[in-house]
């Protein structure tokens, strides 16, 4: 059913894992507008349009993407934009607010939805670096670190808080240029992060949304190791 014709209330909250990874994503690359008439509207928009036509489908949209080319990277954007007042209030009730950049705050994901939010999260905003430090001895070390980024530090410290209590530590949060945040896992973090994102049968059945390319960032570093 399209979901611009009797949307159910509270829309977001028929959790599931890849609704959990919705709202993941849409903390990181999404944003609500309203306009003059009354109209309101979510939005994503990301450069990854098989992903993109994934929540599309999860949320049953006959809406069209539509395509844009970025002004500072060159990059071709794709958008997803849906009018609905019920998405939109059930998104508020949630925490999130048309000025969500500076003022994010986790919202209340169940418990065993929680690692898709995170997944859903890290696509949008999250980074994984993996390669070799100690060049310059005679032996490489294999290594990764994995990154969240963004411009509210509440919302990071509450990540982190939520995190630990799945046995991920990570260090401080740092700042850069007081313009935004970053939440970062050295390797064994980084390793666990990993566990907690895509291990788990429902996502190897192919089911689950993710970035495929980031998780198999993840991957090579268990190639590097000898």
């Amino acid at each position: 059913m399209p979901i611009n014709k009797n949307i159910a209330k509270d829309y977001f909250k028929l959790w599931s894992p890849n609704m959990a990874y919705i709202l993941g994503f849409f903390a990181a690359d999404g944003y609500m507008t309203y306009n003059r008439r009354g109209g309101q509207y979510w939005s994503i928009q990301i450069t990854d349009k098989e992903l993109l036509e994934g929540i599309k489908k999860v949320i049953c949209a006959d809406h069209k993407i539509s395509v844009r080319q970025s002004c500072s990277t060159e990059k071709t954007l794709y958008r997803l934009q849906i009018g609905s007042k019920e998405m939109c209030l059930d998104l508020r009730n949630l925490g999130f607010t048309t000025q969500k950049t500076k003022n994010m705050s986790v919202p209340q994901v169940p418990a065993r939805f929680f690692r898709d939010f995170v997944r859903g999260y890290f696509d949008g905003d999250g980074n994984v670096w993996v390669g070799e430090i100690h060049k310059n001895r005679p032996t490489r070390t294999p290594y990764m670190q994995s990154t969240f980024t963004s411009c509210s530090y509440g919302f990071l410290s509450e990540m982190r808080r939520r995190l630990r209590l799945h046995g991920i530590f990570g260090p401080e949060i740092s700042t850069r240029k007081e313009q935004y945040y970053r939440l970062s896992y050295n390797l064994k973090g980084a390793l666990k992060l990993y566990d907690f994102m895509y291990n788990h049968p429902v996502l190897a059945s192919g089911k689950d949304l993710y970035l495929p390319r980031k998780k198999n960032t993840f991957e090579k570093f268990s190639k590097l190791r000898p």
